[in-house]
């Protein structure tokens, strides 16, 4: 396993899902780890379960004052890895019948969010000349996905900015990765299925099989998987610009 001992790691969306996934993986490869996110009871549990270098910080990445106090509370803190990983799925539903308000929030946090962390704590990965950033988009970003303009939409706009923001900071000696997860297997999922047999008037169980159809082992990948993949990108210094796909061989 890759040893991240020494390393900090701050983990966005770090109270559930994936984020409490990436934030295990990271622990268990050696990493002292920060969450940060808005449900603080989620974020206290993660790190009472980690226990000795695990802690959160509350923060909502979409609010430039939030992520201004996070990243001054984090001064003097040499954090070397940032995961974005903090993103919403936004609504199911035709892109005429989307409201502005919906689709601005999915860019706030899934796009902006990215944005805004990147620019907190790169100035310090910068001036040590070391560093890793990787954000969490998804093949979703990069195939035809009905019903979920908004989520596609922001997952390739967190690609092209990874790849961009690679060629900007790689020279100083940090490394800019994207993880691009097929359906995972959680809660998030089990709501699009839910949603997505609603408007089509199927079974719940008929929309994950039509889902999970399109991968080549038929299935989803899990959480755990996805915090695996992280460190294992964390293991390969000479990955800079790359987009990793994670989806049990669906095809982007």
């Amino acid at each position: 396993m890759t040893d991240l001992t020494d390393r900090i790691a701050v983990v966005t969306g770090g109270g559930s899902g994936l984020g409490a996934a990436i934030a295990r993986s990271l622990h268990a490869a050696g990493a002292e780890v920060i969450l940060v996110g808005r449900d603080t009871a989620k974020l206290e549990a993660v790190a009472t379960e980690l226990g000795s270098r695990a802690r959160w910080i509350a923060g909502d990445v979409s609010d430039p004052a939030s992520v201004a106090a996070l990243a001054e509370s984090l001064e003097g803190t040499e954090v070397s890895i940032l995961v974005n990983n903090a993103g919403i799925a936004g609504p199911v539903s035709a892109l005429v019948d989307i409201e502005v308000d919906d689709w601005d929030e999915v860019f706030d946090v899934n796009v902006r969010g990215t944005f805004m962390m990147c620019r907190a704590l790169l100035p310090g990965m910068i001036a040590r000349g070391d560093g890793d950033v990787i954000n969490v988009a998804s093949v979703s970003g990069k195939r035809p996905l009905a019903h979920r303009t908004p989520y596609c939409a922001s997952k390739m706009a967190v690609i092209g900015l990874t790849s961009t923001l690679a060629f900007e900071v790689g020279p100083a000696g940090v490394r800019v990765n994207t993880l691009s997860p097929g359906p995972v297997a959680g809660p998030r999922m089990e709501r699009n299925f839910r949603l997505e047999a609603q408007r089509s008037g199927s079974s719940v169980e008929d929309a994950e099989a039509a889902f999970v159809s399109r991968s080549a082992l038929g299935r989803m990948v899990t959480e755990a998987e996805v915090g695996s993949a992280v460190v294992a990108m964390l293991g390969m210094p000479g990955m800079c610009g790359a987009d990793v796909d994670l989806s049990a061989g669906m095809v982007a």
